[in-house]
């Protein structure tokens, strides 16, 4: 099949490229660095011609509330056009575990104008709620640090690596469309505030990890299971300990 993979040179995009790629699909990379801009629509009616499956894991350049909100619907807009003009049979987008049920979130907002815009569509999709990736665990505690400390709820984490992500997204792009919304996280669940302290521990952090039941994530408070999927969420195979250790 003919996958366009939007946002393929990217964490994820990229790895699924060649995850794709290697079990003998047509992967094309598209990204502003390949002539194709899924927000101004510049190159999508060409990359999409002849496609089976565009998968959207494209990200907003900024997270600020109008930015990351113009970015996902204009995006997602201009992308199921083209794809109903070309005939896409399938539509694939990466997403947040939770993203519907936080909304003081603007960057979850976001993402859940995104999902409705994909449900609304004509075109068979799929959307994978992923949970955090252990990529961005560093970036979580810079956002949420002020003045040396790092204040975090002790509600249930789930990260997952995102080498998982990948070829879990990779497994739906070729499946068929579910027409709703599958989970995917991490094989371990932590205390969140208990994870970030021996993470930041492990790199030799100086930051204090402060247990706060009302600290907010990304603009909003969690609740127990805001960020943990549900019970028939399909699980990645790398452990947090085992990544940092190769990474």
């Amino acid at each position: 099949m003919k996958i366009v993979v939007i946002g393929g040179t990217g964490l994820i995009g990229s790895r699924l490229v060649t995850n794709l790629s290697e079990h003998g699909h047509e992967a094309v990379a598209a990204a502003p660095s390949t002539g194709v801009n899924a927000l101004t629509g510049e190159g999508l009616a060409d990359v999409v011609a002849g496609a089976s499956v565009v998968v959207d894991v494209s990200n907003s350049p900024s997270f600020e509330d109008g930015p990351v909100m113009e970015f996902f619907e204009t995006s997602t807009r201009n992308l199921l056009a083209a794809e109903a003009a070309a005939g896409v049979g399938h539509h694939v987008a990466l997403s947040v575990v939770g993203a519907d049920q936080l909304p003081d979130s603007g960057y979850l907002r976001a993402k859940t104008a995104q999902h409705k815009l994909i449900e609304s569509s004509s075109i068979p999709f799929t959307i994978v709620q992923a949970t955090q990736f252990f990529e961005f665990v560093r970036g979580i505690a810079d956002t949420g640090t002020e003045g040396g400390t790092f204040r975090v709820a002790p509600v249930s984490f789930q990260p997952i690596a995102g080498e998982d992500v990948s070829r879990l997204v990779g497994r739906a792009a070729v499946a068929a469309p579910a027409n709703g919304r599958v989970e995917i996280g991490g094989p371990e669940r932590f205390p969140m505030d208990e994870f970030f302290r021996a993470a930041l521990a492990a790199w030799n952090d100086p930051r204090e990890v402060v247990t706060d039941p009302h600290a907010r994530y990304f603009g909003t408070e969690l609740s127990e299971r805001s960020l943990v999927p549900g019970d028939d969420a399909t699980l990645g195979e790398i452990r947090y300990h085992d990544w940092q250790g190769r990474s």
